[in-house]
């Protein structure tokens, strides 16, 4: 009879017990075409927690609809926005990930870091395989939102929870939520658009700018409304803004229902048309600069200001590499690593005793 469990990697009673970190993103297509656009949008879009409608009207829509016509659009706004070296939200992730294990060592923390995203290639799935064929059994799930949603943050523990649900033997798991009001990230925020001023000048306006969801999600329970404007009160705070110097928005609206308000571009076009002659928009959500942000924000949004009268646009651009940023994701890490050994002289401990006990065990039979 075939078992429902994957088969579990080769194991020795002398390998290391390591512990790890997955740090994980939404994803991105493998290249700016119809077709690869397609199936990253049939499954992203196929999530239940990405759309809450009843599943049998939704499918009918996204594939008689949807997956027919906006594929090729997406393709071209990608296209846009690609880099030689692929998309900028894996690089950026990648590029991140590689980083926090850098840090970790250099603070003496052996702690093998890998990324994964939660649509499309690199797969939560694939890399928890990875780690545990590495020997890993301690794993903490590190997410790029700072903000909790259902509809990201949830999903993404969906995942986890689907794989687990095929292992046989489960590492230990840890689960990072939210740290939206964490002040080394507000720190590293501040930094960035501080940094931004130095070099640019400060605006008429900052325009805080978050991906949207439903607004009956708000009303069903789902923290990330306030979570949102908490970052960005913090963030107006840390940076000495009073209520008319900046404004929270929110973009990336799909379909016709109503969403988190105000929105960012007709807000945009609202300050143009009103004589405002400066705004920078940040986006507060996005740790790596990605389609929403670059395409979205930069071309359209920036398109929408200065054709309604706005004079001057600036995008300040996400944490992406910045230090300050690495290191608020090293002491987030770190925090929710507690307890487990992450230093060699601990683990050195940890495998001796469980050499004396097997050893101890051993005797008294």
């Amino acid at each position: 009879m075939r078992s429902p469990f994957a088969k579990e990697p080769a194991f020795t009673h002398q390998q290391p017990a390591r512990t790890a970190v997955l740090y994980c993103n939404l994803g991105t297509p493998d290249a700016p075409t119809a077709a690869d656009v397609r199936r990253y949008l049939a499954e992203f879009l196929g999530d239940p927690r990405v759309v809450e409608i009843p599943r049998l009207l939704w499918m009918l829509i996204l594939h008689g609809i949807i997956l027919r016509t906006r594929p090729a659009k997406s393709a071209a706004k990608y296209a846009s926005i690609w880099t030689k070296d692929g998309s900028p939200l894996k690089i950026w992730t990648e590029k991140q990930a590689k980083l926090l294990q850098g840090w970790l060592a250099q603070r003496g923390h052996d702690v093998q870091v890998r990324y994964a995203m939660r649509y499309g290639a690199t797969s939560i799935s694939s890399q928890l395989d990875a780690l545990k064929a590495a020997g890993t059994t301690r794993v903490l799930i590190l997410p790029a939102y700072p903000q909790y949603s259902a509809t990201t943050t949830a999903s993404l523990f969906d995942a986890v929870y689907q794989w687990a649900g095929r292992t046989r033997n489960i590492p230990e798991l840890r689960f990072v939520n939210h740290y939206h009001d964490d002040s080394r990230y507000i720190d590293a925020l501040t930094e960035t658009v501080q940094k931004h001023w130095r070099e640019n000048g400060r605006p008429d306006v900052l325009v805080m700018s978050f991906h949207g969801v439903p607004e009956r999600t708000l009303h069903l329970g789902d923290p990330y409304h306030c979570e949102c404007m908490k970052t960005a009160r913090l963030l107006a705070e840390s940076l000495g803004l009073q209520k008319q110097q900046y404004q929270v928005t929110f973009q990336s609206r799909l379909g016709r229902a109503k969403w988190l308000e105000p929105y960012t571009e007709p807000t945009l076009i609202t300050m143009g048309k009103s004589g405002v002659k400066r705004v920078d928009v940040i986006c507060p959500a996005f740790t790596c600069d990605c389609l929403e942000t670059l395409e979205e924000i930069n071309m359209e949004a920036r398109q929408a200001f200065l054709t309604a009268g706005g004079e001057s646009f600036h995008y300040i651009g996400c944490l992406n590499d910045n230090s300050a940023w690495i290191t608020a994701l090293t002491e987030i890490s770190l925090q929710h690593l507690g307890g487990w050994p992450t230093l060699a002289a601990d683990q050195h401990a940890e495998q001796s005793a469980r050499r004396d006990r097997a050893l101890a065990m051993g005797a008294s039979q």
